[in-house]
């Protein structure tokens, strides 16, 4: 098992499967699919980091979306965004021309509700199925197969993937309908901004009133104030490490979407604007790339 990899696989069929996209989360996310023993064919738009990923995990790679989707029960994809989703996805080259009718596409990119119901209409109409998965948990989830993912898409076939998606996941939740996946995953969002933001404004609070801001989380989280952020981001916070693998480049994609959305249910979201103001500033401030924590650095 490669090292960077630590999961107990259960026994589930072997599927013969695809993956698009080995960013830092698809690379072990289709690693955890190998190591559970499927058959697993990649795909990256960078020929090199699929190449790469043979090496470690052996399986196959093809140089389109199309031929790596050839035959195969389950095509997973994690891309950038609607763009990329749709350039993986249709057109002469993309997966859904060279799947079998049946064959199921598990998308995990966090995109729009819009797009995901888009694919979802086009894959029906000529026999595949599409599901909406995106997922939380970061990069460490991803390299640990212990992934939260939530589902938009028909039942039965969310039921087929199941067992599969496992390899990388601990819990794996069909929410409702094609883009009930996608609103799960801005819900989840709109909560992690403003948790990220409370806990920024704490430490900060904390330093300038002179206290061991260490000891004060250790304390208060044991108490009402916990949460996965304080646990796993507050002392990172304090030492300024902001190397996490999920960057603020993405989170404003992601609060983009929560936004955009927004609009059209009528939903009122102050504090999630406003934060998402916050993370311009912090890209104003050369922190594109520095882990959504990094809005501490506003505050200093």
């Amino acid at each position: 098992m490669s090292s960077t990899l630590a999961k107990t696989y259960e026994a589930s069929l072997p599927r013969k499967v695809a993956f698009l996209g080995l960013g830092v989360m698809g690379y072990p996310m289709a690693g955890h699919l190998a190591l559970a023993g499927h058959q697993v064919t990649v795909y990256n738009r960078s020929a090199a980091k699929a190449q790469a990923w043979v090496t470690e995990f052996k399986g196959a790679s093809a140089a389109t979306p199309r031929e790596a989707s050839a035959g195969a029960d389950i095509v997973f994809s994690c891309v950038g965004n609607d763009d990329d989703l749709r350039a993986v996805t249709l057109g002469a080259d993309g997966a859904f021309a060279g799947m079998a009718p049946g064959a199921i596409f598990v998308d995990h990119t966090t995109a729009s509700a819009n797009v995901a119901r888009e694919l979802y209409t086009a894959a029906k109409h000529i026999g595949l199925h599409f599901i909406d998965a995106p997922v939380s948990g970061g990069q460490a989830g991803a390299q640990n197969g212990a992934l939260t993912i939530m589902c938009g898409g028909d039942a039965a076939a969310f039921e087929t993937v199941k067992p599969a998606a496992m390899a990388f996941a601990k819990a794996f939740t069909l929410m409702g309908e094609s883009g009930a996946g996608q609103l799960t995953k801005m819900v989840n969002q709109i909560c992690i901004a403003g948790l990220v933001q409370a806990l920024s404004e704490a430490v900060a609070f904390g330093q300038k009133a002179g206290l061991d801001v260490n000891q004060v989380l250790d304390v208060i989280g044991k108490g009402a104030a916990q949460s996965w952020q304080l646990d796993n981001r507050g002392k990172t916070m304090v030492a300024d490490q902001f190397d996490f693998g999920f960057a603020v480049d993405w989170m404003r994609k992601d609060l983009g979407l929560v936004m955009d959305e927004a609009k059209r249910n009528g939903a009122r979201l102050p504090v999630t604007a406003l934060v998402d103001q916050f993370y311009g500033d912090v890209q104003a401030m050369g922190g594109q790339r520095w882990d959504t924590s990094s809005l501490i650095k506003r505050l200093k």
